[in-house]
């Protein structure tokens, strides 16, 4: 058929039907899809196995179709099928009308022929024909699931399906395969019906050919018969939404033609093949059967790959696997089966559930998990294996499908549970491996991460099923990643406690020497502080280096850890040098530096001023050279350049949370107006020792003349006289001078000064109380009569006070 639609094909001359019985003397098929050729016939009358009866589909069809001159024809082919019960003559036919050379039925049997669905080129046609398998065949039995994808098969590849069947058939639902049909109408307008309405894909021509037709009953009432039937089938097939308006004839055509008994009316049955043969070859005839609108639109060397297609989409639909009366109770009764062995086994896991939804690690759990899996399917199958083989394990599968899904979630909570409890274990593990004082880091961790992995691993595999898909790998990757961020931290607390030891240290070191140095405040003091700094900071960078070797530090960590670490020694020394130039401090080693100068002598002897010394000198040649001290305080800075030291500005601590600072601001110990301050105070106090000086040469000029004590030895000798010669003025001097010695002796002075000074202290107190209260209340006047009793009781309390009797 062209392009246009007029139709293309050859006309063959009528062919003799003893030529095409001869023809039907072929070898066997082997079963295996391959072509099979006849001996005395041509490469165009060999048939192929397309899809054999293990529904596999052939891999030689296209070039078979070379081999039938059919794959450069383009669209002028045409393809079409039969289909009916099985031992209906449907080969007979195909081979009386196409003159193919499919194997017949040896009718002394009454068995099956042919198996899975045939192919062949139609003699001198361009007509490829497919023989289908029958239906309802005993060798099949209840399994219909080939007879129903061969017929959709059928039906969605070919153009014309020749629908074999007996007029007894007529009339009856699983003679006339009217069940059949319905499933393959059903099935295909779900899978092609919206290619056919878009024009993709042809109208089909259903051809029914009624078999053993007697004439009782007019051809016209059986096809009335035939199209009610589809009809009602039709109407009563389950539409996708969107075709829920179709007829029968939106897809379909039907034909009718009846032929008499082949064995009873041999030569009628003859005569009215052959006319029917016309039908398929006249396209001038008004009957002619390979209309434009049946062809597929394929180009023959496309056909191959698009039956292949076909097929795959008629084995993947599941709405053609309809069970039979055994796969339905089969399937009853495993679901019940698989019921009750899935209740016991879910009563016997809940036992394990709660620990696991409660975070413990339950132990053995991988061993329950197997017991209760292969005890349910013992139950399951002792008691289900007596039913279908097939449903019996398709619902096996099934089952151990569901316990799998049921122990799926212990598997995991266990995973989770390891997870945790390994990790915390490999923190303690860690902690209880650096509590000691000498260690190596790097073998700590590494030996606490073995036994966690391990630990882990050996849980894991115990909890994992056989024949599952379940992996514990992908937890152990995260309780890897999980020890590693605790190795980290770890690392991290123990390399900031080492290096605040090394600070500790490098502080305790540094402290005495810095101090020494800033109170000799010598030319060279900041080379000698710096010297001993880098000193000290050698060893401490050492130490650190020593140290981090165990704690597998990269390269770029330790370079940021030491200059952190320099950052922090410098800070120290700033902050000891901060210390020994306070204020106080400072202004007291100025004073003690010019008290040096000032008051001692060259020799370090301590000066007694005299009215003739050079003070004035002195003072100002120690003053200027206290002075000239504190621009050497105010900064540090060595005169040998290769004490310097530096630190770039932008360095940060990672050890602390310290912000960036900027180290030439370091350098500087006293700004300006600091040292003017200390400069104006330092002059003050040098002031005050200067001063102190010349008072001391006044003091040491007014002495007492040595004449006066002569004078007082000649004044005072008659009074000293007296005493000595005088019993009770000596008694009383000697008495005292004793006291005196045994109060010295005994420590006594003290105490009796103390004594003393309290008793004048209380007596002044009196005294002083007496004189405000009588000073500051004035007498009043009082009438005559109080005052006289006043007088009366003031003398009588006098003289009783002097001891004598009132007047």
């Amino acid at each position: 058929m062209s392009l246009d639609g007029q139709s293309a094909l050859i006309s063959p001359p009528a062919v003799d039907p003893s030529l095409l019985d001869a023809q039907l003397n072929g070898t066997k098929p082997n079963g295996l899809g391959h072509a099979i050729e006849n001996k005395d016939s041509s490469p165009t009358s060999e048939r192929l196995q397309v899809i054999n009866d293990e529904k596999n589909f052939t891999t030689h069809l296209s070039s078979q179709i070379e081999r039938w001159g059919l794959r450069d024809v383009g669209f002028n082919y045409n393809i079409v099928a039969v289909f009916g019960s099985q031992s209906t003559g449907k080969s007979t036919l195909l081979n009386r009308l196409f003159g193919t050379t499919f194997d017949v039925m040896d009718e002394t049997r009454r068995q099956q022929t042919t198996k899975g669905i045939w192919m062949c080129r139609g003699n001198d046609m361009s007509v490829m024909v497919m023989d289908v398998e029958g239906t309802d065949g005993r060798e099949r039995g209840e399994d219909q699931d080939f007879e129903r994808k061969s017929a959709l098969f059928s039906l969605a590849s070919s153009e014309v399906l020749l629908i074999n069947l007996w007029e007894h058939q007529v009339g009856l639902y699983q003679g006339a395969n009217m069940g059949l049909l319905k499933t393959v109408f059903e099935v295909n307008l779900g899978l092609f019906g919206k290619k056919a309405q878009d024009g993709s894909q042809g109208r089909t021509l259903l051809l029914f050919v009624i078999r053993d037709h007697i004439g009782v009953t007019p051809l016209a009432n059986l096809q009335a018969t035939l199209t009610a039937d589809l009809t009602k089938i039709w109407d009563s097939l389950s539409k996708p939404q969107d075709l829920q308006d179709r007829q029968l004839s939106d897809y379909f055509d039907l034909a009718f033609t009846a032929l008499p008994h082949k064995i009873l009316a041999t030569d009628k049955f003859e005569a009215e093949v052959q006319e029917l043969r016309k039908r398929f070859v006249d396209k001038n005839r008004d009957d002619f059967v390979f209309k434009p609108a049946y062809h597929k639109r394929i180009p023959a060397d496309g056909v191959a790959f698009y039956m292949d297609n076909i097929w795959e989409q008629v084995q993947t639909n599941k709405d053609l696997d309809l069970p039979t009366q055994q796969e339905l109770l089969a399937q009853f009764r495993c679901d019940e089966i698989s019921s009750v062995a899935l209740a016991e086994f879910t009563e016997q896991s809940k036992s394990q559930r709660r620990p696991i939804e409660a975070g413990r690690v339950v132990e053995c759990l991988g061993g329950l998990m197997r017991n209760w899996r292969s005890q349910a399917l013992e139950r399951y199958d002792r008691d289900a294996s007596r039913y279908h083989q097939g449903v019996y394990k398709r619902k096996r599968d099934d089952l151990l499908a569901v316990l799998d899904s049921a122990l799926s979630p212990l598997f995991l909570g266990q995973l989770k549970n390891l997870h945790k409890s390994c990790l915390s274990a490999f923190k303690k593990e860690l902690l209880e491996g650096l509590r000691g004082e000498e260690y190596n880091f790097a073998d700590v961790v590494g030996k606490a991460r073995t036994k966690c992995e391990t630990q882990f691993t050996d849980g894991a595999t115990e909890a994992l099923l056989e024949d599952t898909d379940w992996t514990w790998e992908d937890e152990l990757e995260s309780l890897r990643e999980e020890i590693g961020n605790v190795a980290d931290q770890c690392r991290k607390d123990e390399t900031k406690k080492m290096v605040n030891l090394i600070e500790r240290n490098f502080k305790k070191q540094i402290s005495e020497p810095v101090e020494i140095n800033l109170n000799k405040a010598a030319p060279d003091m900041w080379d000698n502080v710096l010297s001993t700094f880098k000193q000290t900071l050698e060893k401490a960078e050492s130490t650190y280096l020593a140290k981090a070797r165990s704690f597998n530090c990269t390269d770029d960590e330790n370079v940021t850890s030491l200059a952190a670490l320099r950052k922090r020694a410098w800070l120290a020394l700033r902050a000891k040098i901060d210390e020994q130039t306070a204020d106080t401090v400072i202004l007291s080693k100025l004073r003690s530096h010019f008290e040096e100068r000032f008051r001692y002598d060259d020799n370090g002897v301590p000066r007694v001023w005299r009215p003739d010394d050079d003070i004035d000198g002195a003072f100002k040649k120690a003053k200027e050279q206290t002075l000239d001290l504190i621009p050497r305080y105010a900064n540090i800075a060595p005169t040998d350049p290769s004490l310097e030291f530096t630190l770039p500005s932008e360095i940060s601590d990672p050890l602390t949370s310290t912000d960036e600072f900027d180290f030439s601001s370091t350098l500087v110990i006293f700004t300006e107006t600091k040292s003017i301050d200390l400069a104006s105070r330092f002059r003050k106090d040098a002031d005050a020792y200067y001063v102190e000086a010349k008072r001391s040469t006044v003091s040491s000029i007014a002495q007492i003349p040595y004449w006066m004590y002569g004078v007082l030895v000649v004044l005072g000798w008659n009074e000293a006289m007296v005493v000595l010669f005088n019993p009770l003025y000596f008694t009383f001097t000697l008495m005292a001078m004793i006291t005196s010695y045994f109060i010295v002796k005994l420590g006594l002075t003290g105490p009796l000064l103390q004594v003393s000074k309290t008793v004048m202290t209380e007596v002044q107190r009196q005294a002083t109380d007496r004189l405000r209260d009588h000073f500051s209340q004035p007498v009043l006047a009082q009438p005559m009569r109080a005052s006289s009793v006043e007088y009366d009781e003031d003398s009588d309390y006098e003289m009783r006070r002097r001891g004598s009797e009132p007047m």
